[in-house]
């Protein structure tokens, strides 16, 4: 079992490639449900995924219902980062089967999506301030889902030798 990281819906071509390329440095898979607000061809999704888009293992999901029939198959965990949860991060205990959603920059997760989520959970930020930017925030629920579960990224150091 593996962390995987699922975007619902984004509609900022620039934020979901800079996710898609975290996901494939750390070797996460990547869920992006549909409709999503660019196509795949928008030239700031390419620009910011570079030539990492090609390295991501991604599933595309034509519709929350058709991503949430999988998970169910798959009996994997949804925990929903949002600003509206209550419960820190911090203080979650992840584990190696989670899947982690971010809902949409613009308007988060419609109200069943937060609803099916097993886990709703915040990153706590100074008062009043909305957000931190969609891809600031999953790199930083990536990091310490990986550093709980004690997940090992695999492949060449600096000096080439293979971990």
């Amino acid at each position: 079992m593996a962390i995987r990281l699922a975007l619902f819906q984004p509609d900022i071509p620039q934020n979901t490639g800079t996710i898609l390329r975290l996901c494939a440095c750390l070797g996460i898979e990547a869920h992006l449900i549909e409709p999503a607000g660019f196509p795949s061809s928008d030239r700031a999704f390419r620009r910011a995924g570079m030539d990492y888009l090609d390295q991501v293992a991604l599933t595309r999901h034509a519709s929350w219902e058709a991503f949430e029939g999988w998970r169910r198959n798959a009996k994997l965990r949804l925990v929903l980062f949002s600003t509206r949860a209550a419960t820190s991060y911090l203080e979650h205990e992840f584990d190696a089967g989670d899947v982690l959603l971010f809902g949409r920059e613009s308007a988060g997760v419609t109200a069943d999506v937060f609803a099916a989520a097993d886990a709703r959970l915040v990153i706590p930020m100074q008062s009043g301030l909305r957000s931190l930017n969609v891809a600031m925030a999953a790199a930083m629920a990536v990091g310490e889902a990986l550093r709980q579960t004690q997940t090992v990224i695999t492949g060449p150091t600096r000096s080439g030798e293979t971990r």
